[in-house]
């Protein structure tokens, strides 16, 4: 599937499935993966489309990271740590949203997530990782860079209070 041309990010996540359950079956080594993630991690709709499959589909890919995948997510920079915070911040408030209407089967599935990114984020770059984690905390305050995300879906007080306990266990 891959050549120079950068993914869709449909095409992103069905490579990242396809990869991702060889690399289960151990039919790809920890290496070859890490190679082909990175070149997904070039471009916006790869990393996202890399990022939909594992941080919240079945693949156990970020419960088990390689260290060819961390240096390989780390080489890949602020866009990335960004991408994840955004993330943790969506299962922050999500996970709150199934619990209130009882789906707890999507609730656990969102902690997943949450879970998956505090994990990923203790391991990247720490200034990096900090100095949007601050960023994040100034915007759930009412200014700074995540103000409009936040404000798009919309976050009501007890969720950006969910966010703000998430945020606190990524030690930073």
């Amino acid at each position: 599937m891959m050549n120079d041309t950068k993914p869709s990010f449909e095409q992103a996540m069905n490579s990242a499935i396809v990869w991702c359950k060889s690399w289960e079956d151990g039919e790809l080594s920890d290496e070859v993966l890490a190679d082909r993630i990175a070149k997904l991690l070039e471009s916006n709709e790869g990393a996202r489309g890399f990022f939909v499959v594992s941080l919240a589909g079945d693949c156990p890919i970020l419960d088990r990271m390689p260290d060819p995948l961390i240096l390989e997510i780390r080489k890949a920079g602020e866009d990335i740590i960004d991408l994840i915070v955004r993330n943790l911040a969506m299962s922050s408030a999500i996970s709150l949203h199934h619990e209130r209407n009882c789906d707890f089967v999507q609730k656990a599935r969102s902690q997943r997530v949450n879970y998956r990114c505090i994990d990923l984020l203790r391991q990247l770059e720490p200034n990096a990782v900090k100095s949007r984690l601050d960023n994040l905390l100034q915007s759930i305050k009412g200014h700074g860079d995540y103000l409009s995300f936040l404000e798009r879906w919309d976050y009501d007080n007890e969720q950006k209070e969910a966010i703000r306990t998430s945020i606190n266990k990524v030690p930073y």
